[in-house]
Formats: structure tokens, sequence, C-alpha cells
């Protein structure tokens, strides 16, 4: 169950709407109008919660659950307790997870500015709209593209490229990278580090640094 100090409580929403927005199908379609309040695991579920089964290792509590609707596999509807609304899917959790998303959506609209504290070299490119926070460190060169986020902390180092859309994490760091549109990287992540091998010899190491690292596809996220 979200923590309401953390993920503020989602707007009702009907389940025949919801099933219809993340590709899955109610089992009958007069439970269509049955309203989602949040969602819950199948143990201790209640009602207006939605939860997911995809694991026969939770068979009994699926059978015992409280849950207003289930997400399952076609398959799995007879197992389910009577009076669930159930939402099929041949992948109940992915299905589940997009339901989560829609349910919560995550609160990365930057609020733009930079902060007192940042350091952002004069060199440095910067899109519209993006929100640099205390502590973060831009260098020479680099390009951050419209609408990011950067977290307190980050460094993103000379010549890296940000595309549009990004939230870089607290602490991260980035060189000798290109990033496209709606990277999303969580705190604490290291990309396109100068050295991705050592030469050995009896001699000792030495560190092949002539490397970098593109992240181009849309909507990745590294945690």
């Amino acid at each position: 169950m979200p923590d309401p100090r953390f993920f503020a409580p989602p707007e009702p929403i009907e389940v025949g709407v919801l099933a219809g927005r993340i590709g899955a199908e109610l089992a009958d379609e007069r439970d269509f109008s049955r309203r989602i309040l949040g969602v819950s695991p199948l143990a201790g579920a209640k009602a207006g919660d939605l939860s997911f089964f995809d694991n026969r290792r939770y068979a009994a509590d699926l059978a015992a659950t409280g849950a207003e609707a289930i997400i399952l596999a076609p398959g799995m509807a007879p197992r389910a307790p009577d009076g669930a609304a159930l939402v099929c899917s041949d992948a109940p959790y992915r299905a589940f997870a997009r339901a989560t998303r829609l349910l919560y959506p995550p609160d990365r609209a930057p609020r733009p500015g930079i902060a007192a504290g940042a350091l952002v070299d004069p060199a440095a490119v910067l899109g519209p709209g993006c929100q640099i926070d205390p502590g973060a460190v831009i260098g020479a060169g680099a390009e951050i593209g419209a609408r990011c986020r950067v977290h307190a902390n980050a460094v993103i180092g000379p010549k890296v490229v940000v595309g549009d859309d990004c939230s870089i994490g607290a602490g991260a760091s980035l060189s000798h990278c290109i990033l496209g549109k709606r990277v999303i990287l969580h705190p604490g992540v290291r990309v396109g580090q100068d050295g991705f091998g050592f030469a050995m010899s009896a001699a000792g190491h030495e560190n092949a640094i002539a490397s970098d690292m593109r992240i181009v596809a849309d909507l990745h996220e590294i945690v």
C-alpha cells in the first residue's frame, strides 16, 4: 500500500476505464463502473483496492483477498474469489505496472531555474525549462536538453549531452556519454566513466580510457 506521505491518493477510476487504458479486458462487463481507489498486495487488500496475481505461490492469498479488482491471466480466473472484478491480461505484472503509473504518476516535472549553490560552467548549454538543484555541477561544453531536471549534487561532466525531458538523480555522475530523450537516472548512478577495461601484464595494469557510452532509447530508466 503506497504511503500517503510520499504518494498522493489517486483520483477514483472505474475498473472498466482502467482496464482499457492498460490494455487489459474485464472478465465481466457488469463490473465496469466499480471504482478503484488505490493499490495493494493481495494479502490485506480491501474494497476499493486493485491487486494482481502472477505467481502460483500466492494462490492462497488470491483465494482469500478482499480486493475490489484483481489483474490476472485469463486462465487463473476460476481461482479468484467471488465478488472481485477480474481484469484479464496475458502479462498481469506488466499490466499492474501500467496501472500503478496511471494511478500514481511520477512527479518529474521540472520547476525551471538554477538554484543557489549549483555550479554551471558558462560554456555549458541549458535548454529552456530546466531545473538545476543545489550542489549540482555542469561542466564546460555540456549540453542539457529542454525541461530536464538535474537533482542535488549530481555531476554532469564536460561535453556530456543530455536529451530533452531527462531526470538526473541526486548524486548521479555522468562523463563521456550521450543520453537521448526522456532518460531517467536514479540517485547515485554512474554513467560513462572513462575506463571500461584494463590491459594486464606482469609490469602492472594499464587503464583503457578512450571510450564513451550512448543511451539513445527514449524512456530508458537506470537505477
